[in-house]
């Protein structure tokens, strides 16, 4: 029998570069071995109640005897195939299941694999479908400031520009028209006078504009922003109004996350375009899909080019196709509402951290908790906050100025409880600066 190997922490230090992290300072890592349920485990042995669900995907936990058998007998199979001019089972079934349970008019799915590279493929559709139509003035993007949509070269150039991580890219990346981030707060009453300022926007520079392109009810990652379903609404039918698509990045907050299965349902509204992610898998293996409809894909394939120009190598990859119907199913047929209502029952203990002088305000949407900081205490120092996590047994990881948490479906109440205690003590003891 082989004598376990340990994680050889010195070469990851020295030769593996993590997300947003600095290869001569880099922060502290932490070994894992295994997961499961609601659980990471530790190589020296702790065990931390996961509060992030591995970036907002893994809504069933980790290793769910579900998913896995799914992906066993899938690999049984074939665990990859070319997708150019073959199909298989496993695509078919999965987009069935995504046309049936997305918005009704989005009846094409491009599959593809990941997040950013969904937000990519929409922007293609949208910039090539105007083309299609012979117009060739609209080849600028339309978006709010405070949104995130991925790392890659396109979808960077969408995210906020003056206090996103990708500002540095600015003088190398397209430039586009931002307008004003929404301000009326969901579950407060909304300002007609942000529908006046948008339509200004719409009026001067729609013949511009292909698409706008925005997160639905939640600016995730550019500040965690849960603004009101009424300025969705107010998007979409400007954009009916103005001749401009409306694209829905659906990555971090489509299956359950706000409360509805996709976060548009809040505003009742249908976009031209949808992106979806992480949570398509349950956190098993990457994989994302851009849906649209059929006027659009239409559009394209009548055009001069007759294709979408777009087809990564790992398009409809059968193992990721094959897992993610299993984890529509497994979302599905359980009372997954109930289950997020719980869960935000739970994310109100957080309400406690409003006493803390270094706290400016907390929030919480379906199965979302955050904390934001005041701007006197200033951003979080990760490293130091982690390790003080990590001794509380609970893995959280913030950014900036928020302390947040996304638990998995799965998460009990007592794990919810000691992810939020956990949370307060880091502020109340000062661990995070």
């Amino acid at each position: 029998m082989n004598k376990k190997q340990t994680i050889d922490l010195d070469f990851d230090r020295e030769h593996i570069w993590h997300p947003y992290t600095s290869m001569t300072q880099p922060i502290p890592v932490y070994p894992v071995t295994h997961a499961n349920h609601n659980l990471i485990h530790l190589e020296t042995g702790e065990q931390l109640i996961d509060g992030m669900a591995s970036w907002w995907s893994a809504i069933h936990g980790y290793n769910h005897p579900t998913l896995n058998a799914a992906m066993v007998e899938q690999i049984n199979s074939m665990s990859h195939i070319m997708f150019g001019g073959i199909t298989h089972n496993s695509a078919v079934e999965l987009c069935k299941k995504l046309v049936a349970i997305t918005p009704e008019s989005l009846t094409k799915v491009f599959l593809a694999d990941s997040g950013s590279v969904s937000v990519e493929v929409a922007i293609k559709m949208a910039l090539q479908y105007w083309l299609s139509q012979g117009i060739t003035t609209k080849q600028k993007l339309m978006t709010p400031y405070k949104g995130y949509h991925g790392d890659t070269f396109a979808a960077m150039s969408v995210c906020d520009p003056v206090n996103s991580m990708h500002s540095l890219y600015s003088g190398f990346l397209p430039e586009h028209i931002f307008v004003p981030a929404p301000v009326s707060q969901f579950g407060s009453k909304f300002n007609q006078a942000e529908a006046q300022t948008l339509e200004q926007y719409f009026k001067a520079h729609h013949n511009q504009v292909a698409a706008f392109i925005i997160e639905p009810i939640v600016q995730n990652a550019g500040g965690m922003n849960f603004y009101h379903p009424d300025y969705l609404a107010c998007v979409r039918k400007l954009c009916s109004r103005y001749n401009i698509l409306l694209i829905c990045d659906e990555i971090a907050t489509g299956f359950g996350r706000t409360g509805k299965l996709f976060a548009v349902e809040h505003a009742d509204i249908e976009p031209d375009i949808l992106c979806i992610g992480k949570a398509l898998t349950g956190g098993s293996m990457t994989l994302s899909a851009t849906l649209t409809s059929e006027k659009i894909a239409t559009g394209i394939s009548e055009g001069e080019a007759g294709v979408l120009m777009h087809g990564p190598t790992f398009m409809g990859n059968p193992l990721a196709c094959a897992v993610a119907c299993a984890s529509i199913d497994l979302l599905l047929n359980q009372n997954w509402q109930q289950r997020i209502s719980d869960i935000n029952r739970q994310l109100q203990q957080l309400n406690k951290c409003r006493e803390l002088d270094d706290v400016a305000d907390v929030r919480t949407l379906g199965a979302i908790g955050v904390v934001e900081l005041t701007e006197a205490a200033g951003s979080v120092d990760i490293a130091k906050i982690q390790a003080y996590f990590v001794e509380q047994g609970v893995w959280i990881r913030p950014f900036g100025k928020l302390i947040y948490l996304m638990p998995a479906y799965i998460s009990d109440d007592t794990s919810i409880k000691t992810l939020c205690d956990a949370i307060y003590n880091a502020i109340k003891g000062k661990h995070y600066a």
